[in-house]
């Protein structure tokens, strides 16, 4: 039997030594590197990062028989974020997507073995991240999701629109992994134009590009009833939905019961 690849997205921009040290963390935690994937996406404009990545990073990756791809693009900004994710995901080979940043640290030994548990399951694995947020900040998707929508994320904010879906749907699966989100506002590192120049499509619903505008709520229902309609075809109980769809259950008890510090009270306001 085959083992199951599990295919790491990436896209950065002019961080190095932190890429180095996240591409570490998932390669020497991992119990075989060998199924893994990597995808990087680099901007045409910053050369400097990708020389950088072949000189000191690929052969590393070469030695421990990790495959990957490197990918060029017309830079795009943190505004269409979600653009890089979608390619990266359409060139992917991997049973399982794993969503990256390079201000993410791997903390769990063996982390692979118990992401592909799950292998078999239509289910979007939400590892354990800052303060338990309750969002599946570095969302797992199976292949599946990629031939489904042909997408990874319509949306920049790509980790909450793949949970809210998961949530509506009732497939988020919490995983015993561990990550640390190495960004500013967390850990007081990486305080570099990355971070400060993070244009937000969110604050302003009456923004058609805004995450919370209407037209996007009502896409996310739709992706997620498409979910519902794929699960009916396997056979699986979509109660929840059903009853969600009846007003008898509310669409965030999962996402509120995984929100010990009520950072994401915002959805307890109806889908309207």
């Amino acid at each position: 039997m085959t083992t199951p690849k599990i295919s790491i997205l990436l896209a950065t921009r002019n961080r190095t030594e932190m890429l180095k040290k996240s591409l570490a963390s998932l390669v020497d935690l991992a119990s075989d590197p060998e199924n893994l994937e990597i995808l990087l996406a680099f901007d045409n404009d910053d050369d400097k990062t990708l020389e950088w990545v072949q000189e000191n990073v690929l052969s590393d990756l070469d030695d421990k028989n990790v495959g990957y791809t490197c990918m060029s693009f017309d830079r795009l900004g943190y505004i269409r974020l979600n653009e890089y994710y979608n390619k990266l995901s359409l060139e992917a080979e991997g049973d399982w997507l794993f969503f990256w940043g390079d201000d993410a640290i791997m903390k769990t030994q063996d982390w692979d073995k118990k992401l592909i548990e799950h292998t078999g399951k239509f289910r979007v694995l939400r590892a354990l991240t800052h303060n338990c947020h309750p969002l599946a900040i570095f969302p797992i998707v199976p292949k599946k999701w990629i031939e489904i929508f042909g997408y990874f994320s319509p949306h920049q904010l790509n980790d909450n629109w793949v949970s809210q879906v998961a949530y509506l749907s009732d497939i988020v699966e919490t995983i015993d992994v561990e990550i640390e989100h190495d960004r500013f506002d967390l850990t007081g590192n990486n305080n570099d134009e990355n971070f400060q120049n993070r244009p937000m499509l969110e604050g302003n619903p009456k923004d058609p590009r805004d995450f919370h505008h209407p037209a996007w709520t009502q896409r996310r229902l739709q992706d997620a009833k498409t979910i519902i309609d794929y699960r009916q075809s396997l056979g699986e109980d979509v109660t929840w939905w059903a009853n969600m769809q009846a007003g008898t259950q509310d669409p965030w008890e999962k996402l509120k019961a995984n929100d010990p510090n009520k950072q994401m009270m915002q959805f307890a306001l109806p889908l309207n």
